[in-house]
């Protein structure tokens, strides 16, 4: 999909700052990743992130801001349609990411917001 800028940095504002890292540059993921702003889209970056749909839009999601997020574009690989349950394959350890496959759950406050959005 194409994204505006503004669109992209308002996905980006709900990725995870870290203290003492500036969060216009570096964020953390849902899954613990690293990603960095400028490497949006690139999948051949070790810190290149993907927009997320929650709720996949195979399942009925949509482009609202409330299911849109950052995720890392290995652990966007590897969720694929996966909902509210998926696989992870990337977090971090320190400053750097490491591969490490882990079972995620969305948060179940966030489910609520997906399920008045789209699962009524």
């Amino acid at each position: 999909m194409g994204w505006s800028e503004d669109k992209i940095q308002e996905i980006w504002n709900k990725g995870f700052t870290v203290e003492n890292y500036d969060p216009a540059k570096y964020r953390k993921d849902t899954c613990g990743a690293w990603i960095m702003r400028d490497h949006h889209g690139d999948d051949n970056h070790d810190y290149g992130w993907e927009v997320d749909h929650i709720l996949p839009v195979s399942k009925g999601g949509g482009d609202q801001l409330d299911n849109l997020r950052p995720l890392h574009h290995r652990n966007n690989a590897s969720k694929g349609d996966g909902y509210p349950h998926y696989n992870a394959v990337v977090t971090s350890e320190g400053t750097l990411n490491v591969s490490k496959e882990k079972s995620m759950t969305v948060a179940e406050s966030i489910q609520q917001k997906i399920k008045q959005l789209y699962l009524k």
